[in-house]
């Protein structure tokens, strides 16, 4: 039988919201305008299903912690810009999880996206194309 989990997704993802500004596709626009940087957590398959947003960064989600941290070899001087940084993913879990742990490690200011990339989508956001990598 599996092993019983203590605390499960929907937890953790209540807790991060909890604890992290939250804010609409609309406003993430305005401060995006205002120099915010939006940060695509998707994988690089559902950038090229779905499209992206235009100027955003891609940051898959698992490369979030390495990417962020200046001692790691992964580190992306993006991260180390004085500015505010709004998380999104598909739907709005991933984005909670990932501005909760960016919050924990010390960058901010950071805040997610309500909804992710369809709720962006549905509020009429502004999705150009992503063109498929070779061999993908």
């Amino acid at each position: 039988m599996p092993q019983s989990i203590t605390r499960g997704f929907k937890t953790l993802v209540a807790e991060a919201n909890a604890k992290v500004e939250t804010v609409t596709p609309q406003e993430a626009l305005r401060r995006a305008g205002d120099g915010a940087l939006l940060v695509d957590l998707r994988d690089p398959r559902e950038l090229e299903r779905e499209g992206k947003v235009p100027g955003a960064f891609h940051c898959p989600r698992g490369m979030l912690e390495f990417w962020i941290d200046p001692d790691s070899p992964y580190f992306k001087p993006v991260f180390g810009e004085d500015r505010a940084f709004i998380f999104f993913c598909a739907g709005g879990w991933r984005s909670a999880l990932s501005a909760a742990t960016a919050q924990d490690m010390g960058l901010k200011p950071v805040a997610h996206v309500e909804g992710g990339f369809k709720a962006w989508k549905e509020a009429g956001g502004p999705v150009e194309g992503v063109e498929p990598k070779p061999g993908s």
